[in-house]
């Protein structure tokens, strides 16, 4: 089968391999900030979902089912049995469709800025029929506005500018159809089922997905836990990039992973 998925590699090959799945609307560049230092510890592949980047865009309509076979049978073409995952956004949602339903691919699991269901599911038919008839730039603004906060916003205009630059150079369709899967998403009777040790994550300022649905996803995940970042909105990675990254580190790297497998608490 033809390889759907866009990758980005770092890291040694002998390394474990670390998962990074972006937001709805960006691409693996999204994680660039926290590249470099995951990558001395780990194989970091970056993917672009369906639909955006350098990926496929099949036809629709998309499902976070359909989201997540496709990463497991890119995993299987990689011949790659188990990954740490962490995951922005839409790739949180599709994290914990991973981790819930293929548990034994998943060995330590990161949640950022997510949510297990993102209603109501009108908003998102209304936003992928927007995309559709007008394009990402009929949105763009608003969508921007809910991932930076004004103060970084106002500090750093260049790096505003190109992650909606990244935003509008993503299909129309692909977004969309991404959309309609995030309106018929709810994962909530699956958090239960996962076993992989889980962060996380939230940005205290986050308009699209507020802490309290962060804490929820903890509530559901058995011992899971949480890290609210001050001063960031919905791409925490990006308004605080340090933070996240010995976040991620702190969580991935834990003092004695030796003989832990898959699911293990």
């Amino acid at each position: 089968m033809t390889a759907r998925l866009h990758l980005a590699v770092d890291g040694p090959a002998a390394a474990p391999v670390l998962l990074l799945g972006s937001s709805l609307g960006t691409t693996g560049a999204m994680w660039g900030p926290q590249v470099p230092a995951l990558a001395r510890h780990f194989r970091v592949i970056r993917y672009d979902h369906l639909g955006h980047g350098r990926s496929a865009v099949p036809a629709g309509p998309y499902t976070m089912d359909l989201l997540g076979r496709e990463l497991l049978r890119t995993l299987d073409d990689l011949d790659v049995p188990w990954v740490h995952y962490a995951g922005l956004s839409l790739g949180g949602m599709v994290g914990m469709w991973l981790a819930a339903h293929a548990p034994e691919r998943v060995r330590r699991l990161a949640l950022l800025c997510t949510s297990a269901s993102l209603g109501p599911p009108g908003q998102w038919r209304a936003r992928a029929a927007t995309v559709r008839a007008g394009g990402l730039a009929a949105i763009a603004d608003a969508v921007v506005a809910r991932w930076f906060t004004p103060a970084f916003a106002a500090a750093r205009p260049g790096v505003v500018a190109g992650y909606r630059a990244m935003l509008t150079a993503t299909s129309p369709a692909g977004y969309a159809a991404c959309c309609e899967a995030i309106a018929t998403m709810d994962l909530r009777a699956d958090l239960g089922r996962i076993g992989a040790p889980t962060l996380v994550v939230a940005g205290a300022d986050d308009p699209a997905t507020p802490v309290a649905h962060a804490r929820e996803i903890v509530r559901r995940i058995p011992g899971a836990r949480l890290a609210v970042v001050d001063a960031a909105a919905h791409l925490a990675n990006v308004e605080q990039p340090g933070r996240v990254g010995r976040l991620l580190r702190d969580h991935l790297l834990p003092p004695d992973p030796v003989d832990e497998e898959p699911g293990d608490r």
